[in-house]
C-alpha cells in the first residue's frame, strides 16, 4: 500500500496558476500509475489527469486539456499537476490516487490508494 499526500492548493483569481504536489511513501512508488482526481460540491469526483509508472503515458480530461499537465520525478517519490489558466469550474478538492501499473490509466475504476485531498478555490 502507498502513502499520499497532497499539498499545493490555495485560492487563485481565474486565469492564475496553482501547482499542486503529491509525495507518496510506502512500497515502491515507480511500481504505480498516479493520477489527479478532483470533486467539487454536489457532483461526482472525476479523473483529471493520470501519468503511467513509467511516466511514457499521460491522460487528460477533455475540460483541462492544453491548460493542466502532470508529471512525476521517481527518484523523489512525487507527482504534480500544474494548473494554468484556472477557471472557476475547476473549483474543487483535489486528490492524489495510485493505482496498479498492469492496469490503463484512464479508467477512474483502476484507482484505488487516495490522499486526504487539497482544496483549491478560483475565484472569477
Amino acid at each position: 500500500q502507498v502513502q499520499l499526500v497532497e499539498s499545493g492548493g490555495g485560492l487563485v483569481q481565474a486565469g492564475g496558476s496553482l501547482r499542486l504536489s503529491c509525495a507518496a511513501s510506502g512500497r515502491s512508488f515507480s511500481t504505480y500509475n498516479m493520477g489527479w482526481f478532483r470533486q467539487a460540491p454536489g457532483k461526482e469526483r472525476e479523473l483529471v489527469a493520470a501519468i503511467s509508472w513509467t511516466g511514457g503515458k499521460t491522460f487528460y480530461a477533455d475540460s483541462v486539456k492544453g491548460r493542466f499537465t502532470i508529471s512525476r520525478d521517481n527518484a523523489k517519490n512525487t507527482v504534480a499537476l500544474e494548473m494554468n489558466s484556472l477557471k472557476s469550474e475547476d473549483t474543487a478538492v483535489y486528490y492524489c490516487a495510485a493505482g496498479a501499473r498492469i492496469y490503463t490509466i484512464n479508467y477512474p475504476e483502476n484507482f484505488d490508494s487516495w490522499g486526504q485531498g487539497t482544496q483549491v478555490t478560483v475565484s472569477s
